[in-house]
Parts: C-alpha cells; sequence; structure tokens
C-alpha cells in the first residue's frame, strides 16, 4: 500500500503537469496504434517477469510487481508526454469546465496498466502466499487499495474546480491569490480527513466484527488502555486472507479498528492483545497526526521548490539544446523536466523523510506494544506468525516499516537493554523537532520569495524558444519572424533583430510590422554601425502608405528627420499626435528634438532598446 501511495503520486504529477498541446503533431491513428501495441508489449512483459523464476519467493514476486509498476508510470509518461495524450483526454465531456475529469480518465488509463500486470501475477501470487483467489476479487482488492489511496485528492479536486464554476467574484480573487490555494486546500484537507475514514471502510466493505469472545477481548483491552473508537471491523482485504491489521481515523467518532478474518484465525487471544497494543501505540503517539503533518511537508516543499525549477530549467543551456533535438514544444520539454525534477523530489521525500519517519513510528508503536503487554514475546510471535504464513517474508527489507526481522531484532535488545527505548523515543522527538524547524524555515522562504522571482531574461529566452519552435513548424510564415525580431530587439539583440526583421521581409514584402521595426532599428540602434537613415526612410514610407498609426507616422517622421527633411519630420509628428490617444507627451518630446537637433549616428534616443510600436 505505501509503495502504492508513490505510484499515485508520481501518477498525478505527471497528468497534472503534462499540460496540453494546442494541436498534436502525431495524427490521431498512429497514437491509437501505437497506444494499443504498448499495451500488448506491457501485457507480453508483465507475463515475462512473473513467470521467468521457476524459484518463486515472496521477495522475487514483491521486486517483479514493483519494476512493473514503475514501468506502468513510465508508459503513462510515454502516452502523456510523447503521444500527447493531454489533448485526446481534453476533448472528453466536460474536462474544460472540469478538469478533474480529464485527470480521472489518465488515473483510469494507469490503472488499466495495473489490471494487465494483476492478472499476469495472480499464478504466482496464489503458488506463493497459498491464498485461494479469482481473478476478478484479486484485481477488485488491489483497485479498492488504490481507490482508498487516491479518494482525498480526487475529492479535494473536484470540490476545487466547482469552486472554479462558482459566480464569486471574491473567491475567485482570493483563489488566485498566491496563497489562496494552498490555504483553502489546507482547510478542506483537516475537514476531509475527519469523515474520510467512513467513506474508506464502506468502500473496502469492511463489515463490524460479530460479538463473541474475540470481539469482547478487543473491546475489553482497548478499555483498559483507555482507546475510544467507532467500530471494530473486519477488514475483507484480498477475501480476507492477508495478515494484518490497522486504525484509521483522528477523531473517536471516525476512528476504526480493523482487522483481517486471517489474522483473528491465525493468532491466540493474547497476540490479537498486542496487535491491538501496537495500533494502539500509533494513536497514543499521535502518528496519524504526524502523518497529515508530514503530507502537509511534502506540499510545501512543492510549494517553494515550484519556481526555483522553473528558473533553474530556464536558464539552463541544456534545456534549450534539448528542444529542437526532442522534436517537442518548449512547453511539452518544460513540463517533462519540470515534472522529472519534482519526480525526483517527491521520491527522495518519500523514500528518505516520510520513510524514516513511517520505519521509527512504527517502532514506538511496537515499543508501546511491548509496554502494554508487560513483555515482547506476543508480539514476536505474531510476527513470526506473519513471516511465516505470507510466503517467508521475516527477512525481506522494508522501506516503511523495517523488516519484520529488524523488528524482531530490536524488540529483543530492547528488552535486553531497556535504555533503548528512552533512547529511540528521544531520537524520533529530535527527528520531529528538526523537521518543524526546517518546515517553518520552508514556509518563511515562500512566504518572502519574490512574486516575480523568474525575472525578464528567463522569460524572454524561453519565449524565443516559442518562437523558434513555431519557425521550425511553419518556416514560411512572415509572422514569426517579425515577433522574434520584436523579442530580439527589446533584448538590446540588434543585429540578430535587423536580420529576423529582412527575413520577414523577405517572406511578406507587405508586413507593415517589420518595415516599421527595421526602419525604427535602422535609425535608433545604439550600435552606431546599424544606423542607415538612408534604407531607413523608404522602409517607412511604405509602412506609411499601408497603415498610417501614430507609431508608424512618429517612425517616418524621424525618418524624415534624420535625412535632414525637418519640415516633412514636424508635420508627420503633429499628424501624429493627433491621431495619438495616449503617449501624448511621447510625441510632444519628439517635435521638441526635431527643432532643438541634428541627427548623427551618435544621436542618443532614450527609447532606444523598445519596439516604436510601444513608445
Amino acid at each position: 500500500m505505501y509503495n502504492n501511495l508513490i505510484y499515485l503520486l508520481v501518477v498525478i504529477l505527471i497528468l497534472t503537469t503534462g499540460g496540453v498541446p494546442e494541436q498534436p503533431q502525431i495524427p490521431w491513428p498512429v497514437v491509437l496504434l501505437l497506444f494499443c501495441a504498448k499495451g500488448v508489449l506491457f501485457s507480453q512483459l508483465a507475463r515475462y517477469f512473473f513467470r521467468r523464476n521457476p524459484d518463486n519467493t515472496a521477495a522475487r514476486y514483491l521486486a517483479a510487481e514493483q519494476r512493473l509498476s514503475i514501468l506502468a508510470i513510465v508508459f503513462l509518461a510515454v502516452d502523456i508526454f510523447l503521444l500527447e495524450g493531454g489533448y485526446y483526454l481534453s476533448l472528453l465531456p466536460l474536462t474544460k469546465e472540469l478538469p478533474i475529469l480529464g485527470h480521472l480518465a489518465g488515473i483510469m488509463v494507469f490503472f488499466g496498466y495495473l489490471c494487465l500486470l494483476w492478472l499476469a501475477a495472480l499464478p504466482s501470487y496464489k503458488e506463493i502466499f497459498s491464498r485461494a483467489l479469482t481473478a476478478r476479487s484479486f484485481v477488485a482488492a488491489n483497485l479498492k487499495i488504490n481507490l482508498a489511496i487516491l479518494l482525498p485528492w480526487l475529492i479535494i479536486s473536484i470540490f476545487f474546480d466547482l469552486l472554479q464554476l462558482a459566480p464569486f467574484p471574491q473567491m475567485q480573487e482570493f483563489l488566485a491569490s498566491p496563497w489562496g490555494e494552498p490555504i483553502l486546500m489546507l482547510l478542506s484537507l483537516f475537514g476531509l480527513i475527519f469523515f474520510l475514514p467512513l467513506a474508506i471502510v464502506r468502500l473496502w466493505r469492511c463489515t463490524p466484527l460479530p460479538p463473541g469472545p474475540a470481539r469482547q477481548r478487543i473491546e475489553d483491552f482497548c478499555r483498559s488502555q483507555q482507546l475510544r473508537f467507532a467500530d471494530i471491523l473486519l477488514w475483507p482485504l484480498f477475501e480476507g486472507r492477508m495478515l494484518t491489521a490497522g486504525v484509521i481515523g483522528l477523531n473517536r467518532r471516525f476512528r476504526y479498528l480493523l482487522v483481517t478474518p486471517a489474522l483473528l484465525e491465525s493468532t491466540t487471544p493474547e497476540e490479537m492483545e498486542a496487535v491491538m497494543a501496537h495500533e494502539l501505540g500509533h494513536v497514543k503517539h499521535f502518528h496519524l497526526q504526524l502523518y497529515l503533518f508530514l503530507f502537509l511537508g511534502f506540499g510545501l516543499l512543492t510549494q517553494v521548490s515550484g519556481a526555483p525549477i522553473i528558473l533553474l530549467l530556464l536558464s539552463s543551456e541544456l534545456f534549450y539544446r534539448l528542444i529542437p533535438l526532442s522534436g517537442k514544444s518548449p512547453e511539452t520539454i518544460l513540463a517533462l523536466a519540470s515534472a522529472a525534477i519534482l519526480f525526483a523530489l517527491m521520491l527522495g521525500y518519500f523514500r528518505f523523510v516520510f520513510g524514516f519517519f513511517m520505519r521509527n513510528f512504527e517502532r514506538q508503536a511496537d515499543l508501546h506494544a511491548m509496554a502494554a503487554m508487560g513483555h515482547a514475546s506476543p508480539l514476536i510471535r505474531v510476527f513470526e506468525k506473519i513471516a511465516l504464513l505470507s510466503g517467508n517474508i521475516r527477512d525481506l527489507p522494508s522501506w516503511h516499516h523495517f523488516g519484520l526481522g529488524q523488528r524482531i531484532d530490536y524488540l529483543h535488545r530492547c528488552e535486553k537493554n531497556p535504555a533503548e527505548i528512552a533512547r529511540h523515543h528521544r531520537k524520533v522527538h529530535l527527528a520531529l523537532l528538526c523537521y518543524t524547524i526546517v518546515i517553518l524555515a520552508g514556509g518563511f522562504a515562500a512566504w518572502r520569495m519574490p512574486q516575480d522571482l523568474l525575472g525578464e531574461t528567463p522569460k524572454a529566452r524561453f519565449a524565443e524558444a516559442l518562437i523558434r519552435q513555431k519557425i521550425r513548424e511553419q518556416p514560411d510564415k512572415s509572422l514569426w519572424f517579425q515577433v522574434l525580431g520584436d523579442l530580439q530587439y527589446t533584448r538590446n539583440q540588434e543585429h540578430a533583430a535587423r536580420t529576423s526583421y529582412e527575413q520577414a521581409l523577405r517572406l511578406d514584402p507587405a508586413n507593415t510590422e517589420a518595415l516599421n521595426n527595421l526602419a525604427w532599428l535602422l535609425l535608433t540602434a545604439q550600435d552606431p554601425a546599424l544606423r542607415n537613415p538612408a534604407r531607413a526612410l523608404p522602409l517607412a514610407e511604405k509602412a506609411a502608405a499601408k497603415e498610417k498609426t501614430p507609431m508608424v507616422l512618429d517612425t517616418l517622421a524621424t525618418a524624415h528627420w534624420a535625412n535632414g527633411n525637418l519640415q516633412e519630420a514636424l508635420a508627420l509628428e503633429t499628424e501624429a499626435l493627433a491621431r495619438a490617444r495616449m503617449h501624448q507627451d511621447f510625441y510632444l518630446g519628439q517635435m521638441e528634438k526635431f527643432r532643438t537637433s541634428q541627427y548623427s549616428s551618435s544621436t542618443l534616443f532614450p527609447e532606444a532598446g523598445q519596439s516604436s510600436v510601444t513608445p
């Protein structure tokens, strides 16, 4: 289940960062053919992975399941980023109004891969774990586990999408603010966390443990430990044959103790009390609340790291080299690279930070069970039984719980040296203190982070990459070269801007913007070697013949002034002033300049470096 949490977080990351291209680059019949071929390939690979080892063991089974789950994520990433699946998912009904529907469809594609995995895994599963399961029940049990993990995200996402449609301007302004969405999500999560257990136990079809000696003993033990709960439920995980127990719910009215029938059948009353004492340890040490705190920490990590990741990518030479090599749009490459970095952060966070706390929380719960029972032997016997009946997994390592063998050895060590217990609790408390300090520092950093962290240079460079992608797609379109020239001019790349404008005019000699802006560049360039008033004048005249806007007339007036035609220049600037609805001070300043000075190659233009389109 814990691996599934990470897998689904990665899937959500892929779907939410994939983006939706305006038009697909690959025809849909080719996409459909490749998608079906990938499905067949995945199915065959899954069968191969589970059948290639004649000496099946639980460790080999779990390793194959893990590899294939990761492969399913890779296949989904190919669907979204390379086959442009986001475009086709966006065509589904109501996805524009409710984006969660498109993401949900993407998750169903991922579940499709997982269903192929589970069907291929079933024969090995039945052999290794000695379970008599049908294909339908095996797939359904796995789906229910994954749906329970998805439920909080799904409910909150639907809620947010509906809020976006609500006709409340103040709410829209709040959501658009930098902290509006995170704050509302936090409040929603806190509200949801209290009622979610009720939905999960119904999804899993848990039923109350019938009255009898087993229930009575569990109730008496919980009462003696002052543990309140809503109910004790039978957990029919994999038709009840899985050996496990659990507790869900923060509030006693929505707190449920879960136990599988197989665990009840396999343990003595004393051993079952030890299991309940372990679950009670999670409640007593507030582990469920701390897990929520750890999830919020991950949310803060993504919030703080988002802008720096984009800045890192947009400032990287490698990023801009990948764009022409990949043949994909800059937006796609940016989304893919951002997702890859966030994936690495997510993997590191959950594997090392979250995993560290989970393992040590489990150890705290084990120690609580040992203290409640007076000795560790009942819990140790439970672990030995689980290890034996689950396919000899005693020495199987676990990133989230410690291996059963490690937990048994640690309990023996604590019985021999009780000082280990206090030492472990101090270790956990110190780690939580350090984590809290880091979280507070991260929150402060996010609060103080500039709104425009990226700055203009990375944005302009990315804009240039977008324009060059358009040029590669439509090399005969004059507009893209003209827009590229405008961007280069604003960045003071005057030689490159002249080349772009000239290419735009070769493709379309009547492009008014290119005519006007090239003329302005030849008149006002900061590099004197680029100035050429004689060439600028006919360009400006041709632009003015097509369009007499104030900016075009100003360029023509400047060209006449630069060529010694003062009266023509003043007349044209007067006309530009009369037509202008704004920036009148600019045109008055131009007229004053014409009257009081003469043009030369060293004449300074305060507006140089800005397109004459926006004086």
